[in-house]
C-alpha cells in the first residue's frame, strides 16, 4: 500500500510527466510548430491514390489518401484561399478528411486552388514536403455514378452486379444483382441523357430467359428481347441498340491474353410506346458489322461504328483475319416526327486513322464527341493500345486526349453539364479496370484523371473485381432492387413487335455465356 507522502510525490511526478508528454505531442503539430522549423524536402510527397495536380468537382467526397513516406506520425493541413483549413494528424499514414469541413472548404474555394501540406515525423525530425496543389472547378459533377462490378476473369455468369455510387459521399448501393437470378448476368445499363428515371438494363438467365428491363421511375417492365449497346434518343421515346454475336477467345501470350470478336451485329431502334423494334436502314448488311450507337443531343443524328466483315463463317472463333477488322465512325440523320432516316455517311474512316474507331459519346452541349481508337477489333477493354480521342464537331477535327496511359482506356460517359467525364482505365497495373474522373474545360482540354475516392484510401488495393461501364446520372435509380428482380423473374414479358422485313440478323433473345463479358 502506498503511504500518503509517497502518493503525493507519485501524483506530482505523474502529472509532470503527462505535461511533458502532452507538450511534446503538441509541439509536433504543424499548427504549433513554425513551418520553417521543419526540414524542407524539395519534392512532392508520394501519396496513393495519385491526387496530385488535379481538377476537383466542388461537390466531390473527400479525397482520402495514404502517405507513402516512412514515418511515425503524419500531419496534413488542407487549406484554400478562403475558409477554415482542415488539419489531420495521427500515427496512421492513411489520411481520412472529415466530410463536413471538406465540403465547406471546397464550396468556399470554387475556381481556386487548394493546397495539401504534408508533414511527416521520423525519429523526432519533422519533414515538410512541397505542398500538393489541386484546383476546385466551378462546375459540379452529376451526383451519381452507375457502374458494373464483375470479376476480372468471367467466362461464366457469377457475381455480376450493377451498383450506384453517390459521388458526394461514399454511399454505394445495389441496383441489380445477377445472383438474384441464380445463374444470371446483368449488363448494358443505359439512361436517357443523365436522367436516372428512364433506364434500360439487359439481363440473361438460363432459368428466366434473356430480357431487357425498362425502368420508368419506380415502374419496371420486362421486355421480350435483350438489348446490346444502347443509346436513348433525347426525347426518351425510342432507343437505338445493337444486336451482337460476341465471342471471347484467348491468345497464347501478350500484354492482354483475352480478346473478343463480334461475329455478327446490327442496329435496331426500339419505339417505347409502340413496343416495336425496327432495323436502322442502311446501317449494316451481310458484309458489314454495326455497333455502338450514340445520338446527337438534338436527336437528329445517330452516330455508330461500322466495319467490313472479312468472313462468312459465323461459328469459328476466332474467324480468319479477325485482327484486320477496323471500324469506321458513321452517322445517319433522323427525323423523329416523320420517323424518316437519311443515308449513312462516314464521319471518320479507319483508313484515315489506321485504327479501329469505337465507343462514340457526344457531350450534351453538342460540341464534342469522345471516342476510343485501338489497333483492331471491337472491344477496347482488352486492347492495351486503346486510347481516348476528342472530336470538335463544328470543325470535324480530332485530337488524342492528354489523359491516356500505357494501358487500356475504354468506356466513358459525359456529365450533364459537359464538363466532366467518367472513364474506364486499366492504368493501375493493367489488370483491373477502375473508374476515373476527368474535367474537360471550355477549350476542350481534358485534365488529369483521378480515381473515384473511397472512405478507405486503401480500398482498391484489396478489390479483386473490375469496375466498368461508368455512367454519370443526376440522381439515384428510383426503382428498388426488389422491383427489378421481380420483373426479371416474371414468366411473362411485354411482346416486342418486329416486322419481318425489319428483323435483325442477330437474335439476342437467347442467353449465351459470352454475354457476361466485361463491357468496355
Amino acid at each position: 500500500m502506498m503511504h500518503g507522502s509517497s502518493r503525493h510525490w507519485f501524483l506530482i511526478a505523474a502529472t509532470t510527466l503527462a505535461v511533458i508528454v502532452a507538450g511534446t505531442w503538441w509541439a509536433a503539430r504543424p499548427g504549433a510548430v513554425p513551418i520553417e522549423d521543419a526540414e524542407a524536402v524539395p519534392r512532392l510527397p508520394c501519396i496513393s491514390p495519385d491526387y496530385v495536380g488535379i481538377m476537383m468537382p466542388p461537390n466531390i467526397a473527400p479525397l482520402n489518401f495514404v502517405i507513402q513516406e516512412p514515418g511515425r506520425r503524419f500531419f496534413v493541413r488542407v487549406r484554400g484561399e478562403a475558409g477554415e483549413p482542415i488539419e489531420v494528424e495521427g500515427h496512421s499514414a492513411a489520411i481520412e478528411i472529415p466530410p463536413g469541413p471538406w465540403r465547406s472548404l471546397l464550396e468556399a474555394n470554387r475556381g481556386k486552388d487548394v493546397r495539401w501540406e504534408v508533414n511527416v515525423e521520423t525519429d523526432g525530425l519533422l519533414r515538410r514536403y512541397v505542398p500538393i496543389v489541386n484546383h476546385v472547378a466551378d462546375d459540379e459533377i452529376d451526383r451519381h455514378l452507375v457502374y458494373r462490378l464483375i470479376g476480372p476473369v468471367h467466362n461464366y455468369w457469377t457475381a455480376v452486379s450493377v451498383r450506384q455510387r453517390d459521388l458526394t459521399t461514399y454511399d454505394d448501393s445495389l441496383v441489380f444483382d445477377g445472383e438474384s437470378l441464380g445463374d444470371g448476368c446483368v449488363n448494358c445499363h443505359s439512361f436517357a441523357g443523365n436522367d436516372p428515371e428512364r433506364m434500360l438494363l439487359a439481363v440473361r438467365s438460363r432459368t428466366w430467359g434473356g430480357a431487357a428491363l425498362l425502368v420508368e421511375g419506380r415502374r419496371v417492365t420486362k421486355l421480350g428481347t435483350t438489348f446490346g449497346y444502347t443509346a436513348w434518343h433525347p426525347s426518351g421515346r425510342l432507343a437505338a441498340y445493337s444486336t451482337n454475336k460476341v465471342r471471347q477467345f484467348f491468345h497464347d501470350a501478350g500484354p492482354e491474353v483475352r480478346d473478343v470478336v463480334d461475329l455478327e451485329s446490327d442496329l435496331m431502334v426500339f419505339h417505347v410506346d409502340a413496343r416495336e423494334s425496327r432495323r436502322v436502314p442502311g446501317a449494316s448488311d451481310d458484309r458489314h458489322l454495326a455497333t455502338y450507337p450514340a445520338w446527337s443531343p438534338d436527336g437528329k443524328v445517330l452516330y455508330y461504328c461500322r466495319a467490313p466483315k472479312p468472313w462468312t463463317d459465323h461459328e469459328t472463333v476466332p474467324p480468319e483475319r479477325y485482327d484486320e477488322v477496323k471500324y469506321d465512325l458513321m452517322r445517319i440523320s433522323y427525323d423523329l416526327e416523320a420517323d424518316r432516316w437519311g443515308l449513312p455517311e462516314t464521319a471518320l474512316s479507319s483508313e484515315k486513322t489506321g485504327m479501329s474507331i469505337l465507343l462514340p459519346r457526344i457531350s450534351p452541349d453538342g460540341k464534342r464527341l469522345m471516342f476510343c481508337m485501338c489497333r483492331y477489333g471491337c472491344f477496347p477493354a482488352f486492347q492495351p493500345t486503346s486510347d481516348l480521342y476528342l472530336m470538335d464537331l463544328a470543325k470535324g477535327t480530332y485530337t488524342k486526349c492528354p489523359i491516356n496511359s500505357e494501358f487500356s482506356e475504354s468506356w466513358h460517359s459525359w456529365s450533364s453539364n459537359s464538363r466532366w467525364i467518367a472513364l474506364s482505365s486499366k492504368r493501375c497495373g493493367g489488370t483491373f479496370t477502375r473508374c476515373f474522373l476527368s474535367f474537360v474545360d471550355e477549350a476542350g482540354r481534358a485534365h488529369k484523371p483521378f480515381l473515384v475516392p473511397q472512405r478507405d484510401p486503401e480500398f482498391y488495393d484489396s478489390l479483386l473485381k473490375t469496375i466498368s461501364v461508368p455512367e454519370l446520372v443526376a440522381g439515384p435509380v428510383p426503382a428498388p432492387p426488389a422491383a427489378l428482380v421481380e420483373a426479371a423473374r416474371s414468366r411473362t414479358a411485354a411482346a416486342i413487335v418486329t416486322p419481318s422485313h425489319e428483323a435483325s440478323k442477330v437474335d439476342n433473345s437467347q442467353p449465351y455465356e459470352e454475354a457476361s463479358l466485361e463491357r468496355p
